[in-house]
């Protein structure tokens, strides 16, 4: 039922139009990453590497806040992951960067890493700057999901951060550093803890995420899923999950935001107010800072002359 990366084709122009972003509305996408200018273009030929995916975007803050603004998104989840413990501190430390940059649209994510001793003070550094989330990446940071010492980070801070966890990738789940056993593991010894399983629970692990968490309260995101999963599953995924829990996430550098809106509606055939309810459920998950107060917003149209919400099952 897995599916290796395929060209899904392209969404119709109809949805590819979105409506202009106000920068305080209630829609945010959880799933993106910025880069500092120095290293930007070497971590986008790594992971052009490692997944086989020509990156649409070139990394950069100021161009990711566009794409989103072109998408019709007001907010954005920025995350970055060290993969060493050394560069826990750099790492973090951009977020904070980014943080200061602009705390209306971007809610940037902190990093740690099991190997790092001083994990407790970076927890408690990152709180107090205003960071509420971190992002784990086992696959890229060199350690298991299952790692004893990561399970002692993520239990002491389960109630002061939501965790952003990248799940899956061409490995079947023994092998594979990070995987929905793993990850199902993990919540339901911390079922407290807000978790995101990225890339709806499973890079190329769609068919155990069948088996897995779907129907628990754990979120998962749409990022670099929907070009390569097959019909069947992606239907299946939408059916057993709680929608409330499904969130949007573009994955960017490496997807566009408005394009896989666009997929959305044209293989699962969602109507303006599913998309909206997804694009929404992101900020229910982490509201708006203190002092910044999303709009209401109408159902999400990508073009507003579009009246027919009927499934497009082309792709």
């Amino acid at each position: 039922m897995i599916d290796e990366p395929r060209d899904a084709g392209s969404p119709s122009a109809s949805a590819q139009t979105a409506a202009t972003a106000a920068p305080g509305n209630g829609y945010i996408d959880v799933h993106t990453h910025s880069f500092h200018p120095k290293i930007a273009h070497k971590v986008l030929k790594q992971l052009e590497g490692h997944y086989r995916i020509q990156p649409v975007g070139s990394g950069l803050l100021e161009d990711l806040l566009q794409v989103e603004t072109a998408a019709g998104i007001g907010r954005m989840m920025v995350h970055s992951a060290a993969t060493t413990p050394a560069q826990v501190i750099p790492a973090n430390n951009w977020a904070l960067e980014l943080l200061k940059k602009d705390t209306g649209r971007i809610e940037p994510f902190g990093t740690v890493h099991p190997e790092f001793e001083k994990w407790e003070s970076e927890l408690d550094r990152l709180e107090r700057a205003g960071i509420r989330g971190l992002k784990i990446h086992p696959d890229f940071q060199g350690f298991r999901l299952d790692d004893p010492q990561l399970f002692t980070i993520l239990e002491a801070a389960a109630d002061r951060f939501v965790y952003m966890i990248h799940v899956g990738d061409r490995l079947p789940p023994a092998e594979n550093p990070s995987c929905p056993y793993k990850l199902l593991a993990i919540h339901e010894a911390l079922p407290q803890a807000k978790i995101i399983a990225a890339h709806l629970g499973g890079y190329l692990h769609w068919q155990w995420v069948l088996e897995t968490i779907l129907g628990r309260n754990v979120y998962i995101d749409t990022s670099s899923s929907l070009s390569y999963i097959d019909q069947p599953t992606l239907e299946a995924i939408f059916e057993r999950h709680p929608r409330e829990y499904i969130l949007f996430g573009s994955d960017w550098p490496l997807q566009d935001p408005k394009t896989e809106i666009g997929l959305l509606r044209s293989r699962l055939g969602l109507t303006d107010a599913e998309i909206s309810e997804i694009l929404a459920n992101g900020s229910r998950l982490l509201p708006a800072h203190a002092g910044h107060k999303p709009e209401q917003q109408p159902a999400f149209s990508p073009d507003p002359t579009r009246h027919d919400t009927s499934p497009d099952r082309s792709i």
